[in-house]
């Protein structure tokens, strides 16, 4: 199999087009369609299954994947050693909640740049229930995870501190009133929750489940933009990281609630595949995310 054609292979895996995956690769989608169907010819095996616009990764199409991603990674790793840090070249493919990169990732991501100017940074939400297979199978090299521990002996977790949660709502809401929020205050209430599964929306449903408490129904947003805006417009009650609603507070868009069962916090861990190669770049990111994020701790 040439190299070139694998290349082409994860791009179209990775974006299910094969229009968008030549844009990324610099080729016609006429070429990217050929170097498929010539690893495909080669291989014996449909990688794809084309319905209409539709693109779709066979069963053996996403068994090979897993295969080839450590076949370039590899590739990347020789050319590492060969050319050194200087001409480092490639993608560092990262998984992190849209509140982290927002605003606790800023300063890791500019140092990154500079040090390493021709290495690509993919930014990808964190989800919880996919997040260890995408690191088993090299689709992410590291990821970042709000979470109090990971369950997963290949797994290698690092905490980088914590973040304080608060109980918000907007400052005309009912509940904004109350001297002490307790978790019978929240029954019949509307949930504004964020579409990603963050560690935040799960201790807010497990603090009702523990309760016994039902809640009203929920309302999920994917933007955290418009997650605010629906608190502060009186919807329903949300728990967030202080410091992604600092600005609101501070502008008295939305009001903490004062938690009756005192301080609400989530880790902060830094997970990678223990059998994960730790190219130098790689091991330049964690470094100046252990140094960033501990930092601002």
């Amino acid at each position: 199999m040439e190299l070139r054609d694998m290349k082409t292979f994860v791009e179209v895996a990775r974006l299910l087009n094969f229009q968008r995956a030549g844009l990324a690769l610099n080729a016609a989608q006429s070429t990217v369609s050929a170097r498929i169907a010539s690893l495909e010819a080669e291989l014996g095996v449909r990688l794809f299954e084309r319905t209409g616009h539709r693109v779709a990764l066979t069963d053996v199409g996403a068994g090979l994947l897993n295969y080839v991603r450590k076949i370039i990674a590899l590739e990347n790793e020789a050319l590492t050693w060969a050319a050194g840090e200087s001409k480092t070249l490639g993608t560092l493919n990262i998984r992190t909640p849209e509140y982290l990169c927002a605003h606790r990732m800023g300063g890791v991501i500019r140092r990154f740049r500079q040090r390493f100017p021709q290495v690509s940074l993919d930014f990808t939400a964190s989800t919880y229930e996919s997040l260890a297979k995408d690191l088993r199978q090299g689709i992410s090299d590291l990821a970042f995870l709000l979470a109090e521990s990971i369950q997963s002996a290949d797994l290698v977790a690092e905490s980088l501190g914590v973040e304080r949660l608060v109980l918000v709502a907007g400052p005309e809401h009912r509940l904004a009133a109350f001297p002490r929020v307790t978790p019978e205050d929240l029954r019949g209430e509307t949930l504004v929750l964020s579409k990603e599964d963050c560690a935040y929306r799960r201790i807010l449903e497990n603090i009702m489940d523990t309760s016994g408490i039902s809640t009203g129904s929920s309302v999920e947003f994917s933007s955290s933009a418009a997650l605010c805006g629906c608190v502060a417009n009186g919807v329903g009650v949300s728990l967030l990281p202080e410091r992604a609603v600092r600005e609101q507070l501070a502008a008295g868009r939305i009001v903490a609630l004062a938690w009756s069962e005192g301080e609400l916090e989530t880790a902060v861990q830094m997970v990678r595949h223990r059998d994960k190669w730790l190219s130098p770049p790689l091991v330049a990111f964690m470094d100046m995310a252990r140094q960033e994020l501990l930092g601002q701790a």
